[in-house]
């Protein structure tokens, strides 16, 4: 199975907004360079894509949730 991993450290995000759907929810295809969702730090915000195409399979962390650089955060099949 395939991941999709942070790249920075900081604050994750599964969707634009707090009133917006998600980005992916768990069963929905994603291409390569789909978002999937962001990244914050300092007030910055960076969008973590997709590097291959698959379907998820599980969201790995929570709406704002922490994350380390290269920590995994979806899972692709």
């Amino acid at each position: 199975m395939a991941t999709v991993k942070a790249h920075l450290p900081g604050t994750f995000y599964s969707k634009p907004d707090p009133e917006s759907e998600p980005y992916v929810s768990e069963g929905d295809s994603v291409s390569a360079g789909d978002v999937v969702g962001l990244i914050e730090v300092m007030k910055s915000f960076h969008e973590v894509k997709a590097e291959e195409a698959g379907t998820v399979a599980k969201l790995l962390v929570e709406n704002e949730e922490a994350v380390e650089a290269g920590q995994d955060v979806v899972e692709l099949s």
